[in-house]
Order: structure tokens, then C-alpha cells, then sequence
């Protein structure tokens, strides 16, 4: 009996963790090519209706922490990673700094930081690199001066593709961290 307490145990635990990554839904975003006057404007348009609703519900953002400096970056929410990776390139230093200073003047805004991979590999390994992506962004944060009460770092491995390709460059599309605020997003007008 004690044999089949110790085999289940583990299979149980790991059933848990893993169906409890990816249990978050995605937050609505402000693309990176967007007109930050219409980024006051969210579009709600292919989320769920829990998604749109949490998108209209962010409609207290912030000016606070947002300058003409840093608007670029902070309209910029994706990082990219290279193949196999978690390491954070250089052209995301910048974003994430942008990303790091708002969040510290703005204590009450939390962000999702939701770590995706390529359809390479199995499911199980997509899922520790999209949690070892997502934690060094929130490090990146967290070592420049964000609370880590404001982050929350969560794995979706390759179960949410951005491009559904089979090729290089829908695999670097999917290979990234996604940063979503949930509460008090920067206001970029």
C-alpha cells in the first residue's frame, strides 16, 4: 500500500501544477504599433468575455511614471526570446526598464507576465521554458526596484500560439513573454 501512496503522490502533484499553469486568461494589450491616443481606447475584440470585461475594468490607467522618454517602451508589452532561451536580449532592456520605473511609481498596478514557447518539444518541457521565461522578466523587475507583489509570473507553454505557422518565423513570434497589466496600466496619451 505504501508503494502506491508514494507512485500516485508524485503523479497528482505534478497533474496540479501543471493544469495550474496555464489556468490564467490573457489580459487585453496595447499593440506596439498603436497610436498612444488610442491607447486610452481598449479593444475588447477576440477575447473572451472575461478578458473584455477585465479590459474595460482598467479604464483607471495612469499618467504617473509615463514619459515622453519611455512612452515607446511602455507601449511595447512583448518580449522575444531566441531558440531553447530564457536569457533576455539586449533590445529588451529598455522595455523592461520603461516597464520597471512605471510600475514603481504606480504601486498599485500589477502585471501577468505570461511566459509562451514554440511548438518544439513536449508539452511538459514547453511549460518549465515558459515559466523560466517569465521569471527572468519578473527578476529583471524585481531587481529594479518593482515589488514583487505587483508581478505574478505564469507558464502557458506552447498551448497559446500568436502565429499558428510551422515555420522560423512563427516559431520566434511564439517564443516570448507577454506583459499584461491587470490593475492600473499606463495611460499613454
Amino acid at each position: 500500500m505504501k508503494v502506491v501512496k508514494l507512485l500516485v503522490l508524485p503523479v497528482l502533484a505534478t497533474a496540479l501544477v501543471m493544469t495550474g499553469c496555464a489556468s490564467r486568461k490573457p489580459a487585453a494589450e496595447i499593440q506596439a504599433g498603436q497610436n498612444p491616443s488610442e491607447a486610452a481606447t481598449v479593444s475588447t475584440e477576440g477575447l473572451s468575455e472575461d478578458a473584455a470585461l477585465n479590459a474595460q475594468n482598467l479604464a483607471g490607467a495612469s499618467s504617473k511614471g509615463v514619459t515622453a522618454a519611455n512612452k515607446a517602451f511602455l507601449a511595447k508589452r512583448v518580449v522575444h526570446f531566441d531558440y531553447d532561451s530564457s536569457d533576455l536580449s539586449n533590445e529588451d532592456y529598455q522595455t523592461l526598464q520603461a516597464h520597471a520605473q512605471f510600475l514603481v511609481a504606480n504601486a498599485n498596478s500589477k502585471v501577468a507576465l505570461t511566459g509562451h514557447t514554440d511548438e518544439r518539444g513536449t508539452r511538459e518541457y514547453n511549460m518549465a521554458l515558459g515559466e523560466r521565461r517569465a521569471k527572468a522578466v519578473e527578476s529583471f523587475l524585481i531587481t529594479n526596484g518593482v515589488a514583487a507583489t505587483q508581478l505574478e509570473a505564469v507558464s502557458y507553454g506552447k498551448e497559446m500560439p500568436i502565429n499558428a505557422g510551422h515555420d522560423e518565423n512563427a516559431w520566434k513570434e511564439n517564443r516570448r513573454v507577454e506583459l499584461n497589466y491587470e490593475a492600473v496600466p499606463p495611460l499613454l496619451k
